[in-house]
């Protein structure tokens, strides 16, 4: 939903290499990894190793909490973790792994604003060659488009554990009412929200982000229906036909058919509007749902509707991301054991416990297990599984500087928002956005 907690990365060793390595050297692993057991027990080859995991605090964390004396029990690993605020955590991180610190093992990042800067900063190591040949792990089990989310330069430097669709959320009782079908177009969705446009009596056809920045990855969706891109490569993009269609499209919507102040709406405030009975049409995150299906924060939730995101000139475009994931310090000395560690925590059957106590995860056969989603409105599941074969892969663009770029982006946005003629936002974003790439592209 991009509430902004977290995404990492994690280095995966396959058990056959592990078994050899272990083999070969004794009581140390093959990366140097100190054990203060005997390492004797083959089913335990790293009985006695502690790793430390750092990660923002988080209601996955919660539930790994609960489960981690299992991991300990099956494998005699000891795991120590420190949490911290996300961007705590984010800085802890940064001022360690510039340290190049070796006692840090696993740790929690943010793939949509951290891949490329742990990338290109060496500070990850790359998984597809621990991942890819263990059928018992089977990695083609993530969504693919989760898997892209933690994917620089053709490696895989992280694995999700958690996930979010753009969806289009409505009021079945109005549309039922007006005799108006489900928005399954863009155009269908400004109909919709101008027909049920009512604002003397309270009622407003739309609501979405309007706040600057965290508008952007909203308005992802919108771009990349209308065929739009942030940027292609090192080429800023955002003054083509198709993005400059978006962004007036997207301001329109909030201009005309949204609650007052909608230029400064987050997620918080557009979801309460259509809680309280405000707004007819919603779009944002899947993992918001409860926000509006829970009786006790809306006054319609026996009333929400759930469906996929409608189609622009490009199709149905919505971001399908993962907003957390776990990594393997690159200095880490413990590799293997952290990779142990990553691979239970996102196992199979690790998965479908933490999705089950309501953190939505990235393996589609969790997903197809109805244990997982029992809690879940039935019209949300299969949007969820829907929108998983066809969804884009990241939100914001791909940059180091992604604070900065939303922020360049954030500006034809608001002028679209507030019905101002946004052709000199558009060139001036395009050219500000242009020189940020140009100067990251030359500091590498």
């Amino acid at each position: 939903m991009k509430l902004n907690w977290g995404k990492t990365t994690s280095a995966m060793m396959a058990s056959v290499m592990l078994a050899g390595m272990l083999a070969a050297c004794g009581s140390s692993g093959s990366n140097g990894q100190t054990k203060t057991g005997n390492g004797a027990d083959k089913d335990k080859p790293y009985a006695g190793t502690e790793i430390r995991f750092v990660m923002a605090v988080h209601p996955w964390l919660d539930t790994i909490k609960t489960m981690l004396p299992e991991f300990e029990q099956k494998t005699g690993i000891k795991v120590k973790i420190d949490s911290f605020s996300q961007e705590q955590t984010s800085n802890k991180l940064a001022v360690e792994m510039t340290a190049k610190t070796s006692s840090l093992d696993v740790m929690f990042i943010r793939p949509l604003d951290e891949t490329k800067l742990f990338s290109k900063n060496g500070w990850v190591e790359p998984l597809d060659p621990f991942v890819t040949n263990d059928a018992n792990y089977d990695v083609k089990d993530f969504i693919q488009s989760s898997l892209d989310s933690s994917t620089y330069d053709g490696k895989l430097i992280a694995i999700p554990i958690t996930t979010e669709r753009e969806v289009l959320y409505y009021r079945k009782d109005l549309l039922e009412k007006n005799n108006i079908p489900v928005p399954k177009t863009m155009d269908e969705l400004m109909k919709a929200a101008e027909k049920l446009n009512d604002p003397k009596n309270g009622m407003y056809g739309f609501a979405a982000r309007g706040r600057k920045v965290v508008a952007v990855t909203q308005f992802s969706g919108f771009l990349y229906s209308f065929g739009g891109k942030f940027h292609d490569g090192d080429k800023a993009t955002l003054n083509t036909p198709e993005a400059i269609t978006a962004f007036k499209y997207y301001g329109d919507m909030l201009n005309k058919y949204a609650p007052p102040g909608a230029i400064n709406m987050h997620w918080t405030e557009a979801a309460a509007a259509f809680a309280q009975g405000k707004v007819a049409l919603f779009t944002d995150a899947d993992a918001i749902y409860l926000n509006v299906a829970d009786p006790s924060k809306s006054t319609v939730s026996d009333k929400v509707g759930y469906a996929m995101f409608p189609a622009g000139p490009a199709g149905s475009r919505p971001y399908n991301v993962s907003s957390g994931a776990l990594a393997v310090s690159k200095y880490s000395k413990n590799k293997e054991a952290a990779a142990e560690f990553v691979k239970w925590a996102t196992s199979k059957e690790t998965v479908l416990k933490t999705q089950s106590a309501g953190n939505p995860g990235a393996r589609q056969s969790v997903w197809n297990n109805p244990e997982s989603t029992k809690s879940y409105p039935a019209d949300l599941v299969k949007v969820i599984n829907e929108s998983s074969k066809i969804g884009v892969g990241v939100d914001r663009p791909q940059v180091i500087g992604v604070a900065e770029a939303r922020d360049i982006i954030s500006g034809p946005m608001s002028a679209a928002i507030e019905g101002k003629d946004i052709a000199a936002a558009v060139e001036k974003a395009q050219k500000d956005f242009q020189a940020l790439i140009d100067k990251e592209k030359a500091s590498q």
